[in-house]
């Protein structure tokens, strides 16, 4: 167990090497996750309602006519209406991980503290990515939030341990 630790980086390898800190890797992950997996743009042009003269609106353009149409179902269009909330909510929180992972880095942060913290985060996004597409009833939507809350939480505790760092 010892050895799976070390290896994600959340404990001190016995030997002499340097803890890695995975903080960049986490902004590559979760750059492609928010921008590119979560992007409902796939999902659109395989139901083909993707336009790419105006493809911020083809929901609320050409939705309701698909379904019309039977070319998805309504089901399927309040998928494609939460993908696309589950995406800009990544783009939207990818700010917030940046700024935690780079002022962590630059403060001297532990880099243990630093590789939880971004596995908290990204255990934390992935579940709220798959809750909200997936789930279209209000009960267990509410774990939404509760991932949403360990993920920025993870965060804040950066910037603290952060300001904590650079107040030394």
């Amino acid at each position: 167990m010892a050895s799976l630790l070390t290896a994600v980086g959340l404990t001190q390898s016995p030997l002499s090497t340097p803890m890695p800190n995975y903080g960049p890797g986490f902004l590559i992950f979760h750059f492609v996750f928010a921008y590119g997996v979560l992007s409902s743009r796939t999902l659109k042009q395989s139901y083909g309602i993707d336009h790419q003269v105006s493809p911020r609106q083809d929901l609320n353009r050409y939705g309701e006519a698909a379904v019309r149409e039977g070319k998805i179902t309504q089901k399927q269009l309040d998928m494609l209406y939460r993908n696309e909330g589950a995406h800009a909510n990544s783009v939207e929180n990818y700010t917030l991980f940046v700024a935690s992972i780079a002022l962590a880095t630059y403060a001297g942060v532990p880099r243990t503290t630093i590789n939880a913290a971004g596995w908290t985060y990204t255990v934390a996004r992935i579940l709220y990515a798959i809750n909200y597409i997936t789930v279209d009833h209000s009960r267990p939507a509410q774990w939404r939030g509760i991932f949403w809350w360990i993920g920025n939480l993870s965060c804040l505790t950066l910037l603290w341990k952060a300001g904590q760092a650079l107040s030394n």
